[in-house]
């Protein structure tokens, strides 16, 4: 009978398994959050479900089990290892047990682990706050690094010479981390390198050791590998013994493990171990083309309960190395078939074309492309690679110029009159189009939005020395360049008239917000199953995103979703309360309904992350939010969508203000229209404001740099303002600067 094995990750770091598993007569099961993910084509049945969402996965795995065969399940270069073994311990299959995945995935249970066990690792502290960060630089000393606790590809890990970079990269880290938990620990000096090993039967059989080479200070970056590597023989022993020691604490007794070593003056520490094979194409690419040992066909058969085959047959060199380009717009891309011609490059790997925006490397995700050469010698094997990256030319221009004529003109002939696109998104074209891009009933509440912020005038000041105003502003421990956010908008099929793709919007709008050092909210949608998408895309956004889910009638629908949320790594998460009531709901047959405070109280205790309650238009609903512990609360009318006759968001603001002073933080949405708007809502006391409509219509209308345009315009437009209000910062607006004309 063909035995099926489930692979979990459908990605780039997952073909090779995918492959080697079909080569050996398998049945293959892949499960990624991606559905258009590559290994979908290779594999003979792909399941739509993130790596990262354990319970889900277990769910998935036992409804396939019901009518198909699962013999085993495995996952290669992803930090997957927790999802693995509770789908092998739930179907009583080959593997490790689920605390030791935890252990082996958790950076501080595996530092508490080494330290108990007496492996040689870095001397580290736990850091949930910025305070805890500064004590514990004090105990460690300088340098050190910064990480979080639970997350890979060096996403979030910084290192830090001095007490004023601490706050920064306690920061970075902490985005960086779906839970909040942050490590501090020693910097390690010396050459690093990465092992991958099987495990069998109480064997560690050491399969590849490669010279690992990492730059971009103070990051962490993987420019490349080399393998074998050129440490002197004892060296690399030393260095496995050290990461053998380490596989026995963490107690991976079956399986694989991949170890990252530090040759520090002290000898071999582990950096990290975890309970797979690597990434970083040295388990599918460098490792087999050197060594000729199909080390992923060992893992697969040890997680079908065999014993591996594999074996060493060639004694060669293999190198990889990254493509990495200045930050910017894809031009074009040449010379890689010139590139791939050479007798020494095996593999010539892209993750970008024309049109893609490359941000500054801060992590081992991002990167261009690889090369991977093998070669006889290591000389010929690093040549070659080096070769072929100085064949490969990735041209990068500066963004093309927009105006905001162009974003129109475009949208409209997508919108396909859903939306006219007016010059003034004012609601008064668009009156009663729900669904649609309009207000509910009249219109009178989105048009008193606008009219709500016209109403006040700004008192200009010159004589001062304010030339260079600070726009950046600190939420949720993100520093923000701009206090303009975007707001959670769905339905981009029932109110859009499907001018732009569901995940392709969600996907534009959290990208340019990324590109302009600022954040994007996303919304939770009517339809039962839609934030899985939009998680889907926060989660490959490395969480750079604020779920917003609807008040369904039902707690335990939001509480999965912001185990969800939590999953996906997001920064915050929230409900928008004002959609107690709400057509596109109805429409759907999707309950939703106001909540208690004791409810409220229960969503928000039930998550470490940040929670938002947006749609807040009473003082006395705002200390009902501090009351339930909230963080955060947005003032907003839902854009005028829920109810007609409501009065503007910034008619209430200012009392809501007075009423939670500085319990909370108070954002507001709303008719926003330009710098100035946003410079008058500070100056009534909101940290920040979301912009709705324009950023839709801009993503509509020229996607990711449409959304670049509007931000930047506005943010231009704010420290425009500032300069002429004499505001040296966001933290500085004063009440004063603006009167309300009766």
């Amino acid at each position: 009978m063909v035995k099926t094995l489930m692979i979990i990750g459908g990605g780039t770091m997952q073909i090779p398994a995918i492959r080697v598993a079909k080569e050996m007569g398998l049945n293959v099961v892949a499960t990624d959050y991606n559905p258009n993910a590559l290994g979908f084509s290779m594999a003979d049945v792909g399941i739509v479900m993130s790596t990262k969402d354990i319970e889900g996965s277990v769910r998935v795995a036992k409804e396939y089990a019901q009518t198909g065969r699962i013999d085993g399940v495995i996952t290669v270069g992803t930090d997957a290892s927790m999802t693995v073994a509770a789908v092998a311990n739930t179907l009583k299959l080959p593997g490790i047990r689920f605390e030791v995945a935890e252990r082996a995935t958790n950076k501080l249970k595996m530092r508490h682990c080494f330290a108990k066990n007496g492996v040689p690792s870095p001397r580290f502290c736990e850091a949930w706050t910025l305070r805890n960060a500064y004590k514990a630089a004090k105990e460690i000393g300088f340098p050190l690094v910064i990480k979080p606790s639970d997350n890979m590809g060096a996403r979030g890990v910084i290192k830090v010479a001095s007490e004023d970079e601490i706050r920064d990269a306690f920061q970075q880290a902490k985005a960086a981390s779906p839970s909040g938990e942050i490590v501090v620990e020693e910097f390690m000096l010396g050459d690093e390198l990465s092992i991958d090993a099987l495990v069998y039967d109480g064997q560690v059989i050491f399969a590849g050791i490669a010279d690992r080479i990492i730059d971009f200070p103070p990051y962490f970056v993987e420019l490349g590998h080399t393998l074998p590597s050129s440490q002197p023989k004892e060296v690399q022993e030393a260095a496995c013994s050290c990461m053998e020691a380490g596989i026995r604490a963490l107690g991976i007794d079956q399986g694989a493990a991949k170890g990252d070593i530090k040759l520090t003056p002290q000898g071999p520490k582990i950096v990290e171990l975890a309970a797979r094979l690597s990434g970083g194409f040295m388990s599918g690419y460098t490792l087999p083309l050197a060594t000729g040992m199909n080390v992923i066909q060992g893992a697969i058969e040890i997680a079908l309960g065999g014993k591996p085959t594999v074996m060493a047959t060639a004694n060669r060199v293999s190198a990889e190395r990254a493509i990495i380009p200045h930050p910017g717009r894809v031009v074009s891309i040449t010379g890689v078939e010139e590139a791939g011609k050479l007798p020494q490059v095996a593999e010539v790997i892209l993750n970008v074309e024309p049109g893609d925006v490359l941000k500054k490397l801060t992590s081992n995700l991002g990167k261009a492309g690889n090369v991977i050469t093998v070669a006889d010698t290591r000389e010929e094997a690093v040549g070659a690679a080096e070769k072929a990256l100085g064949l490969i030319r990735v041209e990068i221009g500066a963004p093309p110029s927009l105006s905001w004529k162009e974003i129109k003109q475009s949208a409209q002939a997508k919108f396909k009159r859903v939306c006219q696109v007016c010059s003034l998104c004012d609601g008064r074209v668009c009156a009663g189009e729900v669904p649609g891009m309009g207000g509910a009933g009249t219109g009178s509440s989105f048009k008193d939005n606008l009219a709500a912020l016209a109403k006040y005038r700004v008192n200009v000041t010159t004589i001062h020395d304010v030339s260079s105003p600070d726009t950046r502003v600190d939420i949720f421990g993100l520093s923000l360049e701009t206090p303009i956010l975007a707001a959670p908008i769905t339905g981009t099929q029932t109110n859009m008239g499907g001018a732009i793709e569901p995940q392709e919007y969600t996907r534009t709008i959290l990208e340019g917000c990324r590109l302009t050092g600022t954040i994007g909210m996303v919304g939770d949608g009517s339809s039962p199953d839609h934030y899985q998408l939009e998680l889907a895309v926060v989660q490959a956004a490395n969480g750079w995103g604020i779920p917003i889910f609807k008040p369904r009638l039902h707690q335990e629908q939001i509480l999965t979703r912001i185990r969800a949320a939590e999953t996906a790594s997001a920064v915050a998460v929230g409900i928008d309360v004002d959609a107690a009531r709400f057509i596109t709901m109805a429409a759907k047959g999707q309950p939703v309904g106001p909540k208690t405070v004791a409810e409220l109280k229960e969503l928000i205790n039930s998550t470490r992350l940040p929670f938002i309650l947006k749609g807040i238009m009473t003082a006395a609903d705002a200390e009902k939010a501090v009351l339930a512990g909230a963080a955060a609360i947005v003032v907003s009318n839902h854009g005028g969508r829920v109810l007609d006759y409501m009065p503007g968001a910034v008619d209430v603001l200012p009392k809501i203000v007075e009423a939670v002073g500085d319990k909370i933080i108070v954002m507001v949405d709303g008719g926003i229209r330009s710098g100035l708007d946003v410079l008058k809502c500070l100056a009534l006391g909101a940290k920040a404001v979301l912009v709705g409509r324009p950023l839709a219509i801009a993503a509509v209308g020229k996607g990711i740099s449409g959304v670049e345009f509007i931000i930047k315009q506005y943010t231009d437009q704010l420290k425009e303002a500032m300069v002429l209000t004499g505001t040296a910062s966001c933290q500085e607006v004063k009440r004063e600067i603006v009167f309300k004309e009766e």
